[in-house]
């Protein structure tokens, strides 16, 4: 199964995903992109997910360009939608979804309220993304 995740930098909330994403089952095909992809992974990303032993050191920013021409089971958005717009896909897609989330890069203040961000946007994408697996995703790979 093969799954998109887009986001608009593709470095902070759509990696977050791919790395739990990837982490439930090791079967599915992960991917994510940007519509603007930054120069790397944001590094508090990287620490927020190394903490809890899931290693996305290795990930880079994508442009959607490098898929649109691919079939996806799933596509999914993670942009907040009321701050940006989410990347739109045309491509041969099953389904389409939108899960969304704040981007804690843009998040100001104290280095610990920063962080506090980072690991409550984390938990919310590992939460959302586990009961897209269990409820989706997987009994989906059960019929297959």
């Amino acid at each position: 199964m093969k799954i998109l995740i887009l986001c608009t930098g593709n470095s902070c909330r759509s990696q977050m995903a791919h790395g739990f994403l990837q982490s439930f089952d090791d079967m599915l095909e992960v991917f994510s992109a940007g519509t603007r992809p930054a120069e790397k992974v944001n590094s508090m990303a990287v620490q927020v997910m190394s903490e809890i032993g899931i290693n996305i050191t290795n990930h880079i920013p994508r442009s959607i360009e490098k898929y649109k021409d691919q079939e996806w089971d799933y596509v999914i958005t993670v942009c907040d939608s009321a701050k940006e717009s989410c990347p739109v896909f045309s491509g041969k897609v099953k389904h389409r979804l939108h899960i969304g989330f704040d981007d804690p890069s843009e998040v100001t203040g104290t280095p610990e309220f920063i962080k506090n961000e980072f690991l409550r946007v984390r938990d919310e994408i590992k939460m959302r993304f586990q009961e897209l697996y269990m409820n989706q995703i997987k009994p989906e790979l059960s019929r297959g």
